[in-house]
């Protein structure tokens, strides 16, 4: 006779909850590492060492409670890559982990507005095949941004969630499908005023 669980179903397990804490504790390093560099300190190796691994253009990346308590939703910010489409965007992501994380996916969706053909116009839903069938434990939410950064000037109108961006990019004019996200980064993603 086997035995159930008593933990209620969308609790996350030890594992996943040391596993999040040790991302929560990188990213930590990684922030103190900037400030330290923008400032006189130097920083220490380990942070030095972690935020050369991450992706430049992840601003940031921590759970929504600042606290570090509930660990299982995040908020990410993210800066459209130099040289392309989404140059100068900075686009906000909410991020859901599910309890049985790293074994499964997180769901990453996009606040702030985004035209691309793998977004959702409506609810930032982001089709990858990183966040789906080609996930893998060894991933993690760093490098799953850092996924969803190179999605951004790679996409694959063949599983579009906006079939108006797939459209003009499958036209083969590459200068409309930029002008448009141009445009729409301009409209929703510029960030406040310098």
């Amino acid at each position: 006779m086997a035995t159930r669980s008593t933990k209620p179903e969308g609790e996350a397990s030890a594992t996943t909850l040391r596993r999040l804490m040790k991302e929560y504790q990188t990213e930590q390093k990684i922030q103190d590492q900037q400030s330290a560099s923008s400032g006189s300190g130097s920083g220490n190796a380990k942070a030095t060492s972690a935020a050369a691994s991450r992706d430049e253009n992840i601003l940031y990346l921590a759970p929504k409670d600042t606290e570090g308590t509930q660990l299982l939703e995040w908020q990410a910010t993210i800066r459209g890559p130099p040289g392309g489409s989404y140059e100068g965007g900075i686009f906000d992501l909410v991020i859901t982990v599910p309890a049985s994380y790293p074994t499964k996916p997180p769901s990453m969706r996009f606040v702030t507005r985004l035209w691309h053909p793998n977004v959702s116009w409506k609810t930032g839903e982001i089709c990858l095949d990183v966040l789906s069938s080609q996930w893998s434990p060894a991933w993690n939410l760093s490098s799953a941004l850092t996924a969803v950064i190179a999605l951004l000037d790679a996409p694959e109108p063949d599983s579009p969630l906006n079939v108006d961006a797939a459209t003009v990019f499958r036209t083969g004019d590459p200068l409309a499908y930029k002008s448009m996200c141009r445009m729409y980064t301009l409209l929703w993603a510029s960030g406040p005023a310098a």
